[in-house]
């Protein structure tokens, strides 16, 4: 797990945005136990609440769910619905500001799909 202390982000967010990162390339596959408090807390030498609010998280957007005495587990479903919610937040706020950028620096509509199009084939080869 990658945390900066010295990012505007806070830790428990940076926790669970880890997390959730984990969970969409397979880290952290469906039903399967992702790390305990304790461990996190203990590996990233950090206050058990601070990493308790950051798992608190998944389990309020419903990717996790705490099984008593056994752990967190990762709730079947949870990779598709973290991906559609990264889908929305790229449309809504990547691809805007790409717009926005592209308008100020007088780039066209034709142009900037075509740029896109070049990158496409380029990240294919």
């Amino acid at each position: 797990m990658h945390l900066d202390s010295t990012s505007l982000v806070p830790l428990y967010q940076q926790i669970a945005d880890n997390l959730r990162a984990g969970i969409l390339d397979g880290r952290y596959p469906e039903s399967s136990q992702i790390p305990s408090t304790t461990q996190i807390s203990r590996d990233e030498q950090m206050n058990p609440a601070t990493v308790l609010k950051g798992v608190n998280q998944l389990v309020d957007a419903g990717l996790v769910e705490k099984r008593r005495g056994l752990g967190m587990f990762v709730i079947p479903g949870a990779a598709e619905k973290v991906k559609a919610t990264k889908r929305q937040e790229f449309i809504t706020i990547q691809l805007q500001i790409l717009v926005k950028d592209a308008q100020r620096l007088d780039i066209g509509l034709d142009d900037l799909t075509n740029e896109i199009r070049e990158a496409y084939r380029h990240e294919e080869d």
